[in-house]
């Protein structure tokens, strides 16, 4: 592997925050399988699941933008020190519902919106400040990727280890490693030493400032395009994950475990797409491996959907989390690299929006369906929007460069 995989480790601040938030990303997604297990088996309905990604993402989508006017407008360290804090509460409240026993499940749907409004603001000045944190510019393609592997290593480990402790410990020590976890992140982030924070001038109030970034975007099709994709995949196709219970429990006759066997091995293939994507040399052209990689998306989709052999099914599983992990990272890259820095704020709650907001109107979406035609019949149909799409992007990348020769040659 070439040394550019490493690149942004180069930056002591990067190196920190790397670390810090492994270990949180653990628990969080350890909290994340608890949370689908315990609704799954107290309520056995799949539009609970549904339901349950709602309430978790659909707050992040309705305050993403006063979160990326927080970003823009405020100091974003203190913002991310304050939105980790917040967040260890969450995960101490659910650890102490759960451990006393007399918990329903509209209350873990309650603490679940709550997180979903702490990372309203949490991404905007996450994602901002991890631009700050690379001192070489011409890492932050790098560093962005290996946020990815990173967020994909954990979702490997994560709900494994929240299987195991399942069946062994019981849900409320999955929820109390996660709200030990923040220790980690809150530590590195008192430990950096980033550049001093001067307040810029405000001359707009917040609607002044939401209406400007949404006017940028309209301005630039490259970066609308990309949200507009990613909006569509994640309305439509993400929310496949909220039908792994469904996998494990009834159609592989499983237990907790298999639940996090089979999130793990999506993560591992997330996870080799993003050391994939962070061993790119500069230059590469993204919008097409992004459009390769939703083709791989949608063909490993189409065939998990009906495979009832489990060996083979976790095969399929792994192509999925491959394909799955461009939309998300390469959009990022795409947006954090051509976005005016006085816009990243906004522009990435924009993305948060298309990214957060869409899949739990999709998990609902989903979940009606898979009532209706069954879950192997929604996720085949899922893959096969998802290869819509790949296609989709290729044909206006042609097109796109059709148009740009067209330009050169008229020069």
């Amino acid at each position: 592997m070439e040394i550019s995989t490493f690149n942004a480790f180069k930056s002591r601040n990067y190196r920190l925050y790397f670390s810090g938030q492994s270990i949180s990303l653990i628990g969080t997604w350890m909290q994340k399988t608890a949370v689908s297990w315990v609704v799954y088996s107290e309520t056995h309905s799949k539009f609970m699941l549904g339901l349950t990604l709602f309430a978790s993402m659909f707050p992040s989508f309705v305050f993403s933008f006063l979160g990326g006017v927080a970003s823009d407008r405020y100091n974003r360290y203190k913002l991310l020190l304050i939105t980790q804090f917040a967040s260890m509460g969450q995960a101490i409240l659910l650890t102490l519902l759960i451990f006393f026993r007399h918990y329903s499940v509209w209350e873990i749907i309650a603490l679940s919106a709550l997180l979903g409004i702490i990372n309203a603001f949490d991404v905007p000045a996450r994602q901002s400040l991890v631009y700050e944190m690379v001192d070489d510019k011409a890492d932050l393609p790098n560093a962005l990727a290996l946020n990815s592997s990173m967020v994909n290593l954990s979702r490997l480990i994560g709900p494994g280890i929240a299987g195991l402790a399942l069946e062994k410990f019981g849900e409320d020590i999955c929820f109390g490693l996660n709200a030990v976890s923040f220790i980690a992140v809150i530590g590195s982030l008192l430990m950096m030493k980033l550049p001093k924070y001067l307040e810029k001038p405000r001359t707009k109030n917040v609607f002044g400032e939401l209406k400007e970034g949404f006017q940028y975007i309209k301005q630039t099709p490259s970066i609308a395009f990309v949200l507009i994709m990613l909006a569509l995949i994640s309305l439509l196709v993400l929310p496949f994950s909220t039908l792994i219970p469904v996998y494990a429990k009834d159609i592989f006759k499983g237990t907790a475990s298999t639940f996090g066997v089979i999130d793990s091995v999506i993560g591992l293939g997330a996870f080799c797409g993003a050391i994939f994507l962070a061993s790119l040399k500069p230059g590469r052209n993204l919008r097409k491996i992004l459009a390769t990689n939703t083709l791989i998306f949608g063909a490993g989709l189409v065939l998990f959907s009906h495979t009832t052999y489990y060996p083979i099914a976790l095969v399929f599983a792994t192509i999925s989390g491959f394909g799955m992990m461009s939309q998300i990272t390469i959009s990022n890259t795409l947006i954090q690299t051509t976005v005016d820095p006085a816009m990243r704020g906004r522009v990435i709650s924009f993305y948060a929006m298309a990214f957060f907001g869409m899949q739990p109107l999709g998990g609902l979406l989903i979940g009606t369906l898979s009532q209706w035609i069954g879950t192997p019949d929604t996720v085949m149909a899922q893959g096969i929007i998802t290869l819509i799409i790949g296609f989709a992007l290729f044909r206006f990348l042609r097109k796109d460069e059709a148009k740009r020769l067209k330009a050169e040659q008229e020069v």
